[in-house]
């Protein structure tokens, strides 16, 4: 099978407060210098592993394609599934994990973490209610899942569950340390590594509120929290569905517009390389035009560096996608005008595809110049996948699921699934695919 590149798309409610939970007994956690391959047919953090990289090897090919169950949950699934065995693991608005059959969509377990944020209590913001947003991540040292939970007062609250039985084994406040709690939103996948949770924090639709860009790190058993903060002074915010990706021992991030549209830069609309032990900023690349990117919206904040070889691309709302030196982020190597683009990405080869109204590949040289190859003939705006030698995407409003031809873009099989959020994608194994609709999870057979 050739490797391939994709890019893409992401977006996201007072009540009675709920009482605080008893405290949990602290887990002690033991981090193994060497994680070893992720099992055949798991998908465990979002696009598979830490890399984002997005594709399924062990993925049968594509055949004709059919619904093979529906279930319904309570709230809408905005963060990519996890498959960890033959389970698959949803987190829903409604503030509940779920752990379902893969073959049969039975629920094995369910876990509610707390009441949900409700819209009106809220500055702004198109979710309501607002629950568990951003994807989830399975550590495969401790046996948890862990989530990031919105809970009526606008508290944020990490939980890690064990993966057997959704038993609560870890539970900590994860609040921003600036702005209002309430002008946030946690809507970019969480990233486990070596024996620390890191979350990312952007705001809601709109971009109202007093908040400021965070990543927080705290260890898998709750403590230690520490976080990076965009030196500007409001928005900048990390929106894009796949949180950090790893590339050795950085994460590297795309920062939204923040408060400065001119005169001193503030860090804002940029790729931001982050160590991973302090956490601290030790590359950045900063588009020419960022003034007029947060002045006019046209950031790269809701979308995510993704890894071409020795290079890093990225594309966002302006519609240029930024060829940058792996080792350099400030050096770019090419660039080129290809479409407005928000959200994911994944790597297989050299190929580049970057969700527009209508997707569109490239082809990527060692030199980092890029070369179209296809536009897709339909409006599917979710982040892609890959696997089974297709390109797999959704199309939100029209609730359809489709695999495209690697090669050329053309529909190759397509089924209903049901209105999804905006920024929906498929996670693959075996011969499924697993997406999260506005109402639970939808599995397609055919894979």
């Amino acid at each position: 099978m050739r490797w391939v590149w994709i890019g893409l798309v992401l977006s996201v409610a007072a009540c009675t407060a709920t009482p605080p939970p008893p405290p949990l007994p602290t887990v002690s956690t033991t981090v193994n210098a060497v994680l070893p391959p992720v099992p055949s047919g798991d998908w465990q953090t979002f696009n598979r592993t830490n890399q984002r990289e997005g594709v399924q090897p062990d993925l049968v090919s594509t055949g004709p394609l059919s619904s093979a169950w529906h279930t319904k949950l309570d709230g809408a699934v905005y963060g990519q599934p996890l498959i960890v065995g033959d389970r698959v693991l949803a987190a829903t608005q409604g503030d509940t994990i779920y752990s379902l059959d893969a073959a049969t969509g039975k629920i094995q377990w369910q876990t509610r973490l707390g009441t949900p944020m409700p819209r009106k209590g809220l500055p702004c913001g198109d979710i309501d209610l607002v629950g568990i947003t951003g994807a989830m991540a399975y550590d495969r040292f401790t046996g948890r899942v862990y989530a990031v939970a919105e809970t009526a007062g606008g508290s944020h609250t990490l939980v890690g569950l064990d993966l057997d039985t959704g038993t609560v084994e870890v539970r900590a406040s994860v609040d921003p340390p600036r702005g209002d709690t309430t002008a946030y939103l946690q809507a970019g996948a969480l990233t486990v590594t070596d024996g620390r949770v890191f979350i990312p924090y952007g705001g809601l639709a709109g971009g109202c509120g007093n908040y400021v860009g965070t990543v927080l790190s705290i260890r898998t058993d709750g403590t230690d929290a520490h976080s990076y903060t965009v030196p500007t002074r409001r928005k900048g915010g990390f929106d894009g569905p796949a949180g950090g990706v790893m590339d050795n021992s950085r994460l590297l991030y795309a920062t939204g517009g923040g408060s400065s549209t001119g005169g001193q830069y503030d860090d804002s609309d940029a790729v931001v390389a982050l160590a991973v032990d302090k956490l601290n900023r030790i590359d950045i690349f900063t588009p020419p035009a960022w003034s007029d990117d947060n002045a006019n919206n046209l950031d790269l904040g809701a979308t995510n560096p993704v890894m071409l070889g020795s290079h890093v691309a990225v594309t966002g709302n302006r519609g240029i996608t930024y060829v940058l030196d792996q080792s350099d982020l400030s050096h770019v190597t090419s660039q080129l005008n290809t479409c407005p683009s928000q959200g994911s990405a994944v790597a297989l080869d050299n190929m580049l595809v970057i969700p527009c109204a209508n997707p569109r590949a490239f082809l990527c040289d060692n030199a980092g110049q890029l070369t179209p190859l296809w536009t897709a003939p339909v409006a599917a705006a979710g982040s892609p996948t890959v696997g089974g030698d297709a390109v797999w995407v959704v199309d939100p409003a029209g609730g359809i699921l489709y695999a495209l031809a690697m090669a050329t873009g053309a529909v190759r099989g397509q089924v209903q699934i049901g209105p999804t959020p905006h920024y929906a994608s498929a996670s693959l194994s075996k011969d499924h695919a697993y997406v999260g609709t506005m109402d639970g999870v939808a599995a397609v057979a055919g894979a």
